[in-house]
């Protein structure tokens, strides 16, 4: 049985230690999450147009296409590379499965909370 838990940990881990690492953004972020949904959150980040944002955008999506393993939440077309795919036109085909929107949803406010404290964290280590 996967741990998605843990999966969240790593991605959250994984955008702390980016070179651009913004709390500020990844509050904004977690917090248009929380209030709007994963949709927005993505659009978000997008319109921000800064390089922390848009790495965001394409780690997110690439942890929906990866999770959970035996049936990822995003990517029903593996044949286009991940470049190729349009991350909104999956977000609103998703819109169409409630429990896998709402699933995306709590796997992705946990990654970005963990993201959060993470960077706060390494924030308090340097000083």
């Amino acid at each position: 049985m996967e741990n998605l838990d843990r999966a969240c940990a790593e991605l959250g881990q994984k955008l702390s230690e980016h070179k651009e690492v913004d709390e500020r953004l990844l509050a904004d972020a977690l917090s248009v999450l929380e209030g709007h949904g994963v949709y927005a959150a993505f659009l978000f980040l997008e319109a921000r147009g800064e390089p922390f944002g848009k790495k965001l955008v394409q780690e997110m999506a690439e942890f929906l296409r990866k999770t959970p393993k035996s049936a990822p939440i995003l990517g029903s077309d593996s044949s286009k590379s991940s470049e190729n795919r349009d991350v909104f036109a999956e977000l609103r085909e998703l819109a169409d499965d409630l429990d896998q929107l709402l699933f995306a949803h709590q796997l992705l406010v946990r990654a970005l909370t963990y993201a959060l404290y993470h960077a706060k964290a390494r924030k308090a280590d340097r000083g």
